[in-house]
């Protein structure tokens, strides 16, 4: 196996890939409701649906640096962080269309992955201060690091609605 081919391998199983270390990203919202994405342990934290959408913007913003895009061309207005629900309203197609972004963000940055060469991973990102490799393993961290978080607020989700 090369080193772009295990890295393509720790991308996927972050994302949706079977691996040994439990929910990975995709798994640990498959089958959300609207609801569960939406609700808040506490008034100031972020839901799964905000999660899911940083996460998202994340892939973005990698696969920007890897080929150059400019800035500004996420599919959403704003950065890093957005609101859901807008307005309090739990909408399920919402859910879903920000699930589908998620997907196709991943797919599109895996597909840029796919095109580097095991040299240009040692390289610098253009416009960052860190290599093409420590971009795509953090990314694989990121999905890992939110995966989790989505199973705690989950968690808390259950447990609050056994409460009521």
């Amino acid at each position: 196996m090369s080193n772009l081919e295990l890295l393509l391998e720790l991308l996927d199983q972050a994302f949706d890939h079977k691996s040994w270390h439990g929910p990975n990203l995709r798994g640990s919202i498959r089958g959300l409701s609207a609801e569960q994405a939406a609700w808040r342990a506490q008034p100031a934290r972020k839901n799964i649906h905000e999660i899911v959408l940083h996460c998202a913007y994340w892939k973005y913003t990698v696969r920007r640096r890897l080929n150059g895009e400019k800035r500004g061309s996420f599919p959403l207005q704003g950065s890093n962080w957005f609101t859901r629900p807008l307005d309090d309203q739990i909408d399920i197609e919402v859910w879903k269309a920000d699930v589908k972004l998620l997907a196709e963000t991943h797919s599109s940055l895996r597909a840029e992955i796919a095109k580097l060469t095991t040299s240009q991973l040692s390289q610098k990102a253009p416009g960052a201060s860190t290599t093409l490799l420590q971009l795509v393993t953090g990314i694989a961290a990121h999905d890992l690091y939110h995966a989790g978080q989505i199973q705690t607020i989950k968690r808390l989700f259950a447990d609050a609605k056994s409460t009521n």
